[in-house]
């Protein structure tokens, strides 16, 4: 895994103390923590409907003292933002073309030194969707790391972490489980958001 702005002492450390604050400020409670069996794991962002979701995540990361890499379309990574996007823990995604991205991403999570908590939302966009992408789900499955279910609700200014879920590999049964989760949080555009 690359270096980033989590790995960074002295700027992770003034970041942790301007979100801590920012949050706190501006009315958000976040909820929960890592146990030590999830020192690498896959972490649901859900619901993503939002822009905002990035910097709202990054600043629940430095409070929570995460060590993420989040998923993210090509074309934020593009010139002049790619290396801030990598940076800032961006792994770059082409949605348009098939690739052995979940086999990558499970060795990458095996093969890191540390901790580290892979981010990815099931949507897979900010717009309205009826299904989920099931790439979150086989990450964790092949890598044999447990999936905590994160989430943001900006109705109730609520962020964090939820239970961890460890996948089965019956995926439809597990999907159902994780989804009736997620139905009591509200994105910031809640009405893009999907759970059944």
């Amino acid at each position: 895994m690359h270096r980033t702005i989590f790995t960074t002492p002295v700027v992770n450390t003034m970041l942790r103390a301007f979100s801590i604050g920012f949050l706190k400020l501006t009315g958000w409670k976040i909820e929960g923590q890592l146990t030590p069996d999830q020192h690498k794991s896959v972490l649901i962002a859900a619901p993503h409907t939002s822009n905002w979701d990035l910097p709202y995540t990054l600043m629940v990361a430095f409070a929570l003292r995460l060590n993420i890499y989040w998923m993210g379309k090509q074309e934020i990574f593009r010139f002049p933002f790619g290396g801030i996007m990598r940076w800032l823990g961006g792994i770059e995604v082409n949605r348009a073309q098939s690739s052995n991205l979940v086999a990558a991403s499970a060795e990458a999570l095996k093969a890191a030194d540390g901790p580290v908590q892979l981010i990815v939302p099931p949507e897979g966009t900010r717009r309205k969707t009826r299904y989920w992408k099931t790439g979150f789900y086989w990450i964790a499955h092949t890598a044999q790391v447990p999936l905590v279910m994160a989430y943001m609700d900006y109705e109730r200014k609520l962020s964090g972490l939820g239970p961890q879920f460890n996948p089965t590999g019956d995926i439809e049964a597990d999907m159902l489980n994780i989804k009736s989760f997620y139905a009591q949080f509200k994105g910031k555009n809640w009405r893009q958001f999907d759970h059944e």
